[in-house]
């Protein structure tokens, strides 16, 4: 037996066979009632998926199944034992990988393993046959000396599965193992949960993740700590089957034409997909409304398959309208030139390890600009620099005219910039940060007070203005630092990984108020591990080992990886070819340096 299967027991069972009864389960904290009456089944051998909007309860969820919180009401058995009253065996049978990294950064690959172990109760010398399934397994057998705080995203997760597979537990609990985590490192996961549930291990993988949930085999979706739907994901797909559309023919005005068709009352959801718009109907509604805009935007109008997303926000009522009222009270940017940030040559050496190398590119004003690449690529590096955070070690970076080598302060003031990580001070309060970056940015007096008054109003912010940041809920905690990187109403705007781990109605939100801000001329700078958010901008860089390897609008990208396998590519997709392509031409050469 592989130290990653589950106990001998598990492979015995099959799918029908429950590995998680939850009763009636209902669990609030003081007047916020996370979870509601809540019952279903997990099973044996099984990929089970836990969606919903932020706040839905699925971590509280989570939590009580592990044994972590004791519910309110109701009953859950795991492995056949009861989450409270068998407590601490519930540890033994179950793996846990918490939402947020729970691994010792100041420790190494395998001291967090080792530690692990012991925690488990295992004797780590006795047991080095796991160990090196376990990093065979996750493919980390390279990196044991590495510092879990030096490893890149996906890195970290593997780790962290790892860790959490320790003692071959019957039941895996995974709570959104992909946030920030980029396509390639996905699909490694994959793999490996994909091994699991064929060795019959149960498997339940929280997402925010659409995609993800839909390769699920069930799902169970939540929404306000109540259970909305139980079933495989392509039962709720078919639910809206032949509402799903595509306008065609509208890439200069896509951005329009998506405002438009949200704010009408028979659109229940729409995206941006490279240069056409999706579109999905409401239940009963009639065509006349969106025919009627194709014909006045010049499009084509066409039948496409759904897809799980789509259905989900048609199962929770539809998503947010076209209209950004932040935009709306925003002013069209003015600059004297039509290019907003460039840089060339731009390099940032860290000792001997080179995090960006020799990266150039411009974005004209009113663009969203794309930075894609895996974790560890040199994203966050180059966003900094062009942010005046970090100086280059070499090359040259501008935004809005200013060389940031020289006129840093003044290039800031034409920028806002949100962080990977939520930057923000929780000492203070969510006022006391729209203060404090209002001040930051120069306001004074009536205009402070109007533009702290709009975040407030425009991020639906009032019910937590005494909070401190530290306790939002993540929407929230984005929304907040959205809010406080646009006080001074910048012409350049840096969004890195903005939607990070918040739920698509969220995204939806995040997305209408930038199309709406480069409609009025801002420039958007943005880097995301969502490959649908990269086809809302106009183009994308692709970064992969420090070097800018691909750009172009995202329809040439998958354009460049289509094949007999994949003739309609997605950006994943086209994300994943170009990666395994520089690595191609990476051996290439390495071979041919050889042979020399």
């Amino acid at each position: 037996m592989s130290a990653h299967t589950a106990s001998d027991t598990t492979g015995e069972r099959g799918k029908d066979t429950p590995a998680v009864v939850i009763d009636s389960v209902a669990k609030h904290f003081a007047e916020v009632h996370a979870l509601r009456g809540f019952s279903a089944e997990i099973r044996y051998g099984r990929l089970t998926g836990l969606v919903g909007p932020d706040g839905a309860g699925k971590t509280t969820l989570m939590r009580i199944m592990t044994g972590l919180l004791v519910p309110n009401g109701g009953s859950v058995t795991l492995a056949g034992l009861d989450v409270v009253k068998d407590n601490d065996a519930i540890h033994i049978v179950s793996g846990y990988m918490p939402q947020r990294f729970g691994l010792y950064e100041d420790l190494s690959v395998m001291e967090n393993m080792r530690l692990y172990a012991q925690l488990r109760g295992m004797n780590a010398d006795q047991h080095t046959d796991i160990f090196e399934s376990l990093l065979e397994f996750t493919r980390l057998g390279p990196f044991t000396k590495r510092l879990a705080g030096k490893l890149s995203g996906g890195m970290k997760q593997k780790l962290g599965l790892a860790c959490a597979l320790m003692a071959r537990p019957e039941v895996l609990l995974l709570d959104e193992p992909g946030v920030g985590v980029d396509p390639v490192s996905r699909q490694d996961l994959w793999r490996m949960v994909q091994e699991l549930t064929d060795e019959g291990m149960a498997v339940v993988w929280s997402t925010a993740y659409l995609d993800e949930a839909e390769r699920c085999e069930s799902v169970l979706l939540l929404n306000e700590g109540k259970l909305e739907f139980d079933g495989p994901p392509q039962e709720l797909t078919d639910r809206i089957k032949q509402r799903s559309f595509r306008l065609t023919g509208v890439s200069d005005e896509r951005r329009a034409v998506l405002s438009r068709a949200l704010d009408l009352g028979t659109v229940g959801d729409g995206v941006i997909q490279g240069d056409a718009v999706r579109v999905v109907l409401r239940d009963g509604a009639g065509r006349e409304e969106i025919d009627a805009l194709a014909d006045e935007a010049g499009a084509k109008l066409e039948p496409v398959q759904p897809r799980f997303e789509d259905a989900f926000i048609d199962l929770l009522g539809g998503g947010p309208g076209g209209t950004s009222a932040l935009a709306d009270r925003m002013d069209v940017v003015e600059l004297d030139s039509d290019i907003a940030v460039s840089c060339k040559n731009l390099t940032k050496r860290f000792g001997d390890f080179t995090a960006t190398d020799s990266v150039s590119f411009e974005v004209s004003r009113g663009e969203i600009f794309g930075l894609l690449g895996p974790n560890g690529a040199g994203k966050s590096t180059t966003f900094k620099m062009l942010c005046g955070l970090l100086k280059p070690t070499e090359g040259e970076a501008h935004v809005v005219g200013h060389d940031l080598r020289r006129a840093t302060g003044a290039a800031k003031s034409q920028l806002g910039y949100m962080a990977q990580k939520f930057s923000l001070y929780g000492l203070l309060t969510v006022r006391q940060n729209l203060e404090f970056s209002a001040g930051v940015y120069g306001l004074e007096g009536a205009v402070k007070r109007e533009r702290i008054d709009e975040m407030i109003e425009t991020f639906d912010l009032k019910q937590y203005l005494t909070t401190s940041p530290d306790s939002l809920p993540l929407g929230f905690k984005q929304r907040l630092a959205l809010a406080c990187s646009l006080m001074h109403r910048p012409p350049v705007l840096f969004l890195d990984e903005p939607t990070s781990g918040v739920d698509p109605i969220t995204r939806r939100e995040f997305w209408t108020h930038i199309n709406g801000l480069a409609r009025k001329g801002v420039t958007v700078m943005v880097t995301t591990h969502f490959m649908d958010e990269a086809e809302y901008c106009d183009r994308v860089a692709l970064m992969y080992r420090a070097k800018l390897i691909a750009l172009d609008t995202p329809d040439a990208l998958k354009h460049t990886s289509r094949s007999d396998k994949h003739p309609d590519p997605t950006m994943e997709d086209a994300f994943i070819h170009l990666v395994e392509s520089a690595d191609m031409e990476d051996e290439a050469r390495a071979d041919a340096r050889a042979a020399a």
